[in-house]
């Protein structure tokens, strides 16, 4: 029969505990690990770097104020240039140590002078196929103008014999 009041199945009540006990594990652990990591990050950083640096406190309205005396700027506080300096050190012992450097640095160069080379090549080309066009076309031209030259050449002669023709034909039958 229909019962209209809902009933939690039994030992779904302690499957439910342990999830949300899981749950609280794991963010207890996520939270550990993320201080964890932010111990380690600011662990490295010294903010006095043992230079004496001197500060004043003065107590106004229950706030703290520092005031650095003498202050070494924020460079020498974050260590800029020795970061930098070790870095440029790192990278110099990298390409005397590693093999491929000079022969990666070489690639541009490289593909440069190869696109040279096809450029040249491709530009030859078309120069070359361009030549042949237009010779082929003044050479077609140069033929047709011949081909007329030759035909005016045969109506004017055979219009000239045509002429000469008559003249003695009339000179020997006279009308």
């Amino acid at each position: 029969s229909f019962d209209p009041i809902p009933r939690t199945p039994e030992g779904s009540e302690e499957e439910s505990n342990d999830e949300e006990d899981q749950e609280l594990r794991l963010s207890e652990e996520a939270r550990i690990q993320e201080e964890e990591e932010a111990d380690e990050l600011y662990h490295d950083v010294n903010i006095n770097q043992g230079r004496g640096l001197q500060v004043t406190q003065n107590v106004e309205d229950s706030h703290l104020t520092l005031t650095p005396v003498n202050p070494d700027g924020p460079q020498e506080t974050f260590r800029f240039d020795e970061r930098l300096r070790s870095l440029e050190t790192s990278f110099s012992e990298y390409r005397q140590t590693n093999p491929f450097v000079d022969t990666v640095s070489a690639i541009p160069g490289i593909v440069q002078q190869y696109m040279t080379q096809q450029m040249t090549e491709a530009v030859r080309e078309a120069v070359q196929i361009q030549t042949d066009r237009l010779q082929d076309l003044l050479q077609r031209e140069n033929d047709e103008f011949l081909h007329n030259v030759n035909e005016n050449m045969k109506k004017i002669i055979k219009g000239q014999v045509k002429n000469q023709v008559k003249e003695q034909v009339s000179r020997i039958l006279p009308r």
